[in-house]
């Protein structure tokens, strides 16, 4: 065999090699880039429940601090957790916190969605996907999860599961990250 012919069988392998990884990357590229703390919060695009639905994207609150969370109404913990979700968005949307709290409930749910809103006396916004896309995009594994998004784009907490969202840490955590300026 000559060099020539050697030559192109590895340059035949590293082709091979190339596409295999780029192919991978497109199929699995949520398991090669979870998301997590630390992680870029991925964009979402969900609709108000209000009598005209308005769309409202992750591009909505950038530069704010956000808490994500992610609910349906048939969840048991979320109705749990509503209650401190809250009471912290009572007490830290005047200093620039940002609740948003996006529904997975089944297609044409709004109007349950806006019952249990006026259930619970919510009133941060409440957004509704009817697509589920949202629990692809951040990898959910349940309801409820929550993301604490800081002002860079940042997850800086992911709480799988229901939490005392006034809890004095998870305050603290809110209060830091309204401090931080972002970038």
């Amino acid at each position: 065999m000559t060099a020539r012919q050697q030559w192109s069988i590895v340059a035949i392998i590293v082709l091979v090699l190339g596409g295999a990884l780029f192919a991978a990357s497109h199929l699995l590229g949520d398991q090669l880039y979870p998301v997590s703390v630390g992680s870029k919060a991925p964009p979402f695009s969900a609709v108000t429940v209000d009598s005209v639905p308005r769309t409202r994207t992750l591009a909505d609150y950038k530069g704010q601090v956000v808490l994500l969370n992610i609910w349906g109404t048939f969840c048991l913990p979320c109705r749990d957790e509503m209650p401190a979700i809250e009471k912290l968005h009572e007490a830290m949307a005047p200093k620039g916190l940002k609740v948003v709290a996006v529904s997975m409930d089944d297609p044409g749910s709004e109007e349950k969605i806006r019952a249990f809103v006026k259930e619970f006396g919510l009133t941060f916004q409440v957004l509704y996907d009817p697509t589920g896309r949202i629990t692809n995009d951040y990898q959910t594994t349940g309801v409820p999860e929550t993301f604490v998004i800081a002002r860079d784009g940042v997850i800086r907490k992911k709480m799988i599961g229901a939490s005392d969202w006034n809890s004095a840490t998870n305050r603290a955590l809110i209060a830091q990250l309204l401090a931080e300026n972002g970038k």
